[in-house]
């Protein structure tokens, strides 16, 4: 391990601390007084804004459009949707980071906000106390997909094809040291593969490039891709879940294809300001479990791939801190590390 590697390393239990003391337990005053929410508005300007820090046309960017019309005929105030695209979804939650703490802005993010808190020396935010939790909306499957002409049809080909032909085959990444990146990383170590992986802003640009043949294969969240996949211009190989997906069932999972124990999921969600009052985010929260309980909403994004969980703030706070440990150790054994 390398001494940068390994300093940082020694670090992640006293950043695993603060964050747990910081993110969870000292919530900053401001957060309990004030901002009655209302009973149907949730700031006092006339729109919210969702931040999504990548590009559009991934999967966090169409479920942030899948929840802002209903957000906003809840509201009877537009929800509109920003996408703040650059350094891994940094300069977007930066921006929420600094948002005026009263509910008009929220990002809609995952665990990447907590890997950019491992993966990068600097970042224009304090990590473990910029955000606090709303609701966790969705959790996602990752699926390796790859251009049907490769000629790649298992995921045990796959690995084959890309033994041969050692870092050769241009990996897409929706982000650089995002889910999929740490994902594939670990299979890489377990398998002896190497590729050549490219980032992108996010999953749309990636699975463009992809369908264009500029590039043989992304590991993406399965609702970025499960309308090619069905189309046939995509082909499935293995999602990184436990579990198959009820919107692809006929996609094997990773640990089903020989990689035995194999898991990764990710999760998307709404997070606002750290000092957003108690009142606005438990009402924010509420509203958006009210949106995903919706029969048309559930089903429209059970049938894209996702799969439906919602949580509280206290919970979502609880699967920050969580996840902080258990990717450090993830990234420190996988020896990624971004500047």
């Amino acid at each position: 391990m390398s001494s940068h590697l390994l300093s940082r390393a020694l670090a992640f239990p006293i950043l695993t601390a603060l964050a747990i003391l910081t993110m969870v337990a000292c919530l900053p005053a401001s957060a309990n007084v004030g901002g009655s929410a209302g009973e149907h508005g949730v700031c006092p300007s006339r729109t919210v804004r969702i931040v999504v820090p990548i590009a559009a046309g991934g999967s966090a960017d169409k479920l942030a459009r899948t929840l802002a019309p209903r957000l906003s005929e809840k509201w009877g105030q537009p929800v509109v949707v920003e996408n703040i695209v650059g350094a891994s979804g940094t300069l977007g939650a930066a921006q929420v980071a600094k948002a005026k703490a009263d509910g008009c802005t929220l990002l809609l993010t995952g665990e990447g906000v907590t890997l950019n808190a491992v993966l990068y020396k600097h970042l224009p935010y304090d990590a473990s106390r910029a955000f606090r939790g709303v609701s966790k909306a969705v959790v996602n499957p990752q699926v390796l997909v790859v251009r049907p002409d490769l000629g790649v049809k298992t995921f045990r080909e796959y690995v084959q094809w890309a033994r041969k032909h050692p870092g050769e085959l241009a990996l897409g990444l929706p982000g650089n040291g995002g889910i999929a990146h740490v994902a594939h990383e670990m299979l890489g170590r377990e398998l002896g593969i190497r590729v050549n992986y490219v980032p992108y802003g996010g999953g749309g640009p990636a699975v463009v490039d992809l369908l264009g043949g500029h590039i043989d294969a992304t590991l993406i969240t399965l609702a970025a891709v499960t309308e090619y996949v069905r189309a046939g211009k995509l082909t499935a190989l293995a999602v990184t879940t436990p579990y198959r997906s009820k919107a692809l069932p006929a996609v094997p999972t990773m640990a089903e294809s020989g990689v035995a124990g194999f898991s990764v999921e990710s999760w998307q969600g709404l997070l606002a300001p750290a000092a957003t009052p108690d009142a606005t985010v438990e009402k924010i929260s509420r509203d958006v479990a009210t949106v995903l309980d919706t029969p048309a909403v559930r089903r429209q994004l059970e049938d894209a791939g996702y799969v439906v969980a919602g949580s509280t703030p206290q919970q979502l706070d609880a699967t920050l801190a969580q996840d902080l440990p258990r990717y450090s150790a993830v990234i420190a054994t996988a020896g990624i590390v971004l500047r």
